[in-house]
């Protein structure tokens, strides 16, 4: 009986991301970078990462679907699927900036029960398991206690379609930064949301993100004791396009001055949810 995907198995693909990853850091050619489109960059590191986690998978588990950033979906009959963000943050690592990840998780019928946020240059592995906590390096995490926006360091980020859309976060940030402690823009969800997890950021929110985006991160959130919803307070955060994480205590603060605020157009990927949730 083949055993079923578990902590130890992602230890093993932060091995083989880390090592695809810092291959190419720094030594990318211009041939080696395309333009999908208006800043929405394509590296030899995310294909050839992306291929190698896919292959890590299959030679465990032939059976398992696959939804990844840049090969798309392969989605089988059975109940467990990989979402995939080879590479988080292409532009830092096409740049030489070192925060950039690799975001993985597996879904069991649409809910994340694993989820590995990696990141190679600063040499910190963020893990989780569904009922088991998550983990940096090794080390347990706990969300902070800081119990309101004026306290808050927040994080957020923009879209690459920001100028093709009118709700594109720029009205959010205008008036949150002035509202909080301070604010950070990475331009790496998996990353912002481990750092809710680990108690560095206090909340973060984000539009038109992907379920590759989000999935991993939004399990080391919950495990560590935060909440993520979507704008509405409500569970459409994976396929909805739109994300709040925080450390609970000032959550619904947050909300509120989100509420209205959600993505001007049907999001992405609607339908491959109700396959990978298995109705």
């Amino acid at each position: 009986m083949t055993q079923e995907p578990d902590s130890g198995f992602l230890q093993h693909l932060g091995n083989v991301i880390n090592d695809v990853h810092l291959k190419h850091f720094g030594k990318l050619r211009p041939d080696q970078v395309d333009l999908k489109r208006r800043r929405d960059l394509l590296t030899a590191a995310d294909t050839e990462t992306e291929q190698a986690v896919i292959e890590a998978i299959h030679r465990r588990w032939p059976d398992h679907s696959i939804l990844a950033e840049e090969t798309g979906a392969h989605l089988g009959p059975g109940e467990y699927c990989w979402i995939i963000d080879p590479v988080d943050g292409t532009t830092n690592f096409a740049r030489g900036l070192p925060v950039f990840a690799c975001s993985v998780a597996l879904c069991r019928q649409g809910e994340p029960v694993l989820g590995l946020v990696e990141v190679p240059c600063l040499r910190e592995r963020f893990t989780a398991a569904r009922g088991k906590g998550a983990y940096l390096n090794g080390t347990r995490l706990k969300v902070s206690d800081v119990p309101d926006v004026s306290s808050a360091l927040l994080a957020t980020g923009f879209p690459y379609i920001r100028n093709e859309v009118s709700r594109n976060n720029v009205d959010n940030f205008s008036r949150l930064v002035l509202m909080c402690h301070d604010m950070r823009r990475w331009g790496v969800a998996s990353v912002d949301l481990a750092y809710v997890a680990a108690g560095r950021f206090d909340g973060y929110w984000e539009l038109y993100l992907k379920p590759w985006d989000v999935a991993a991160g939004a399990l080391l959130v919950r495990e560590a004791g935060g909440t993520i919803t979507d704008f509405s307070g409500g569970d459409d955060w994976l396929f909805g396009e739109n994300c709040v994480a925080t450390n609970g205590r000032l959550h619904g603060e947050l909300l509120g001055l989100l509420s209205g605020t959600e993505p001007d157009y049907k999001p992405w990927g609607r339908e491959f949810e109700a396959r990978i949730r298995g109705r």
